[in-house]
C-alpha cells in the first residue's frame, strides 16, 4: 500500500468522524425517538446501525451505478439531500402534531368520589386508553424504524464520494472497499457512541414532569434536524 493510500485512509477516518459529529441528524433522531418510544438500548443501537449502513451503502451503490463522475454525483447527492431534508421535516412535523394531540388528549384531570359514609376524596390521572390497546400501539410503532431507515437511505453521504474518486480512477477495487469500509465503520461507531452515551445520560435525569411532552419534543427535534439539512446544509 502506497503512501497516497495511507493518506486517504487517514483522511477517510478523520472526515467521517468530523462529518458525523457535525451532523446532528446522524444521532438526534435516534436519541429523541428512543426516549419517546422507550426503546431498549439494544433496539436503539440496532436501529442506529441499520440506518447508518443504509446511509453509507446507498451512496456507494449509486456511485457504482452512475460511475465515479464528480459532476454527476454532485447533482445526484444534492437532490438526495433535498429529499432527505424534506422527509425529516415532514416526518418530524407529523410526529410533533401527533404528540401534541396525544398530550392534550391525555391531559390529567380531577375526579371527585363520595363514599357511603359521606366522606369524599379526589384524585387526578391522565385520560389514556393505551392499556387497552397496547398491541395496536406496538404495531403502529413498528413502522417508525422503517421510516427512519428510508430517510437515511435517501440521505447522501457527500464526503465519501470524493475519497473514492482516486482509487476508482486507479481501478483499485481493494482501495475502494478499504476506504469505504473505514469511512462506514467510523461513521456508524461514532453514531452509536453518541446515541448510547446520550441515551444513558438522559435516562439518569428525572423527567417526570416532562414525560407527557416526550413525543412533542421528539417530533420537534426531528423536524429541526430536517430544517438544518435543508436550509443550513448540515
Amino acid at each position: 500500500m502506497g503512501s497516497d493510500f495511507v493518506v486517504l485512509y487517514i483522511t477517510a477516518l478523520s472526515v467521517s468522524f468530523i462529518h458525523t459529529i457535525l451532523g446532528p441528524d446522524h444521532y438526534l433522531p435516534f436519541i429523541a425517538m428512543s426516549r419517546a418510544r422507550q426503546w431498549s438500548l439494544a433496539k436503539t443501537s440496532l436501529i442506529t446501525v441499520l440506518c447508518g449502513l443504509g446511509h453509507i451503502m446507498s451512496s456507494i451503490i449509486l456511485g457504482i451505478i452512475f460511475g465515479m463522475s464528480v459532476m454527476r454525483l454532485e447533482v445526484l447527492e444534492r437532490v438526495r439531500a433535498n429529499l432527505a431534508g424534506w422527509a425529516l421535516i415532514g416526518f418530524g412535523f407529523m410526529y410533533f402534531v401527533w404528540g401534541l394531540h396525544k398530550m392534550l388528549k391525555n391531559k390529567p384531570h380531577m375526579h371527585f368520589h363520595t363514599h357511603m359514609d359521606y366522606t369524599s376524596h379526589s384524585h387526578s390521572h391522565p385520560h389514556t386508553r393505551e392499556h387497552a390497546h397496547i398491541h395496536d400501539i406496538e404495531g403502529k410503532a413498528n413502522i417508525i424504524p422503517w421510516i427512519l431507515f428510508t430517510i437515511f437511505v435517501l440521505g447522501p453521504c457527500e464526503p465519501l464520494i470524493p475519497l473514492l474518486i482516486y482509487p476508482a480512477a486507479k481501478h483499485n477495487i481493494i482501495g475502494i472497499i478499504g476506504i469505504a469500509g473505514v469511512f462506514g465503520a467510523v461513521t456508524i461507531i461514532t453514531m452509536c457512541g453518541i446515541v448510547i452515551v446520550s441515551s444513558l445520560g438522559i435516562n439518569l435525569i428525572p423527567l417526570n414532569r416532562l414525560e407527557r411532552y416526550t413525543h412533542v419534543l421528539a417530533g420537534a427535534i426531528i423536524c429541526i434536524c430536517g430544517l438544518a439539512i435543508r436550509f443550513l446544509g448540515l
